[in-house]
């Protein structure tokens, strides 16, 4: 796993110590809801969890980085590689309740980007995002993202589906 440094974060591979930041994340339904993150804070899950994201790299299935600010994990960002035959990857991001409104998402998103223009055959790069995380769609229009429509019925949260906005990034010229 490369190791990518952003503005004011680090993008890295998981370690034992970010364990903390997986418990906190599961007691969030917003993470635990659209994501893989374990939806009860248990240690010995949130270990596998962790396991699973350092596997994804090995697998060619994508790049699961932590993203540490200062001297900790503060949350997830992801660049999932399905779609690569097609030139296209998808991003997914969370950060920790605790540490959320500081731009973490917003630089790690950033960074990100820059690292898959660079080192992948990718032409495009999608999120999927809830309607209503408002934080979470802002910041992706911030970024330089533009929101291309919503999809009905696109994922399954809970035992309801769910619309997600689309957003893409094309290649820069």
């Amino acid at each position: 796993m490369p190791r990518i440094v952003g503005n004011e974060i680090t993008l890295r591979d998981f370690e034992e110590g970010d364990i903390e930041a997986v418990l906190e994340a599961s007691t969030d339904d917003a993470i635990t809801s659209v994501t893989t993150v374990p939806p009860v804070a248990d240690p010995r899950l949130a270990e596998e969890w962790i396991a699973r994201q350092h596997r994804r790299a090995a697998s060619g299935t994508g790049y699961s980085f932590a993203i540490q600010a200062g001297d900790e994990c503060v949350g997830q960002i992801g660049l999932w590689l399905r779609d690569i035959d097609q030139g296209r990857a998808t991003i997914g991001y969370w950060i920790r309740p605790s540490h959320r409104r500081r731009g973490h998402a917003f630089d790690a998103l950033q960074t990100l980007c820059v690292w898959a223009w660079e080192t992948a055959e990718l032409h495009r790069l999608q999120l999927h995002v809830d309607p209503s995380n408002e934080a979470s769609w802002r910041m992706a229009e911030r970024a330089g993202f533009a929101r291309e429509g919503l999809l009905h019925s696109w994922q399954k949260i809970g035992s309801a589906r769910r619309d997600m906005l689309v957003y893409g990034l094309i290649r820069p010229s």
